[in-house]
């Protein structure tokens, strides 16, 4: 029987080579391999083996959009795509047990995530960049930041936080109605995916079950593996640390989110201190750049025009 989330994914893939990006993938250390969507024009040179050469240095200013935990980058930035690749040099990683990433590496924090996206964009010639993070993918972005700000020119966030301590863990949980991360965000029937798409969203439009069904099936494999992402996450108070960031950063968040409300982008906001903005966007929950993909692009080109690229930071 044929799967409708599989069968789409041609389409998909279509569009994003249209929209100017097509998939490359890189050994990032002996055991680890990961996906990424790069600028076509920095892939034009070919081997003597016929193989795609090293890569170029993108042409553009680098954007790097960071997906969360329910799906992997093409399917999460589907609509900011095309409204930024004429401008940026727009880059989409598959984050690690994800969209055909994988390690044997066993180690499974937010920061090892950051550290190989980073080898990646190396390896890709990308030495300054703008990382865009939501959800899952901007806890990545923070421990991006944090170990490599010479590289960061700025940052976008989306209905995400710096850490996920426990206590934060725990109230989310329990104001959600859910006994554990792995409960909410590892769905095993149509019935949990349903609650967790209801929770996501500002509005929830109806499916048919089959499409829930189907993509169960195709977004949450590798599930031991990301249940130990899940468990990897979690960090206790007395370890978190606010560190200083020097340059501008953007909370970008829907005014209805039920993971990581609004009051939680507000408190952040007070504790990144002065370098930090907020926007929320109306009649859109946690899926925010899905939801509402026209405002959420306006808003986040706006901030990114606001980037000097070349500029060096001081610390």
């Amino acid at each position: 029987m044929v799967n409708w989330v599989e069968a789409q994914k041609p389409l998909l893939n279509g569009l994003m080579k249209m929209a100017g990006v097509v998939p490359y993938t890189l050994e990032i250390e002996p055991g680890t391999k990961m996906n990424f969507w790069v600028p076509k024009e920095t892939l034009k040179k070919k081997s003597r083996t016929g193989k795609p050469a090293k890569p170029d240095k993108p042409t553009k200013p680098a954007v790097v959009l960071i997906h969360g935990f329910a799906a992997e980058g093409i399917v999460t930035w589907q609509f900011q795509v095309g409204a930024l690749s004429k401008k940026y040099s727009v880059y989409i990683p598959d984050l690690l047990f994800f969209g055909g990433s994988y390690s044997d590496n066993s180690d499974r924090s937010p920061a090892f995530q950051a550290n190989c996206l980073v080898k990646g964009l190396r390896i890709l010639g990308v030495d300054k960049f703008v990382p865009v993070g939501f959800s899952y993918g901007g806890m990545v972005a923070f421990k991006i930041a944090e170990a490599y700000p010479d590289m960061v020119r700025g940052m976008v966030v989306s209905g995400s936080i710096l850490a996920m301590t426990d206590s934060i863990s725990e109230a989310s949980l329990n104001r959600l109605g859910f006994s554990s991360s792995k409960d909410l965000l590892l769905p095993t029937s149509v019935k949990e995916l349903k609650a967790l798409f209801t929770i996501a969203v500002h509005k929830p439009l109806w499916f048919p079950k089959r499409l829930f069904k189907d993509f169960i099936e195709v977004m949450f494999n590798n599930r031991k593996e990301r249940a130990e992402l899940l468990e990897a996450v979690e960090v206790s108070n007395k370890d978190v640390t606010i560190p200083h960031f020097p340059w501008k950063i953007h909370l970008l968040w829907g005014e209805s989110d039920q993971i990581f409300d609004f009051e939680l982008a507000k408190n952040m906001k007070t504790q990144l201190g002065e370098n930090a903005t907020i926007e929320s966007i109306k009649k859109a929950g946690h899926l925010v750049q899905l939801e509402r993909p026209c405002v959420y692009n306006r808003r986040l080109k706006k901030f990114l025009a606001s980037i000097h690229f070349e500029e060096k930071i001081i610390q």
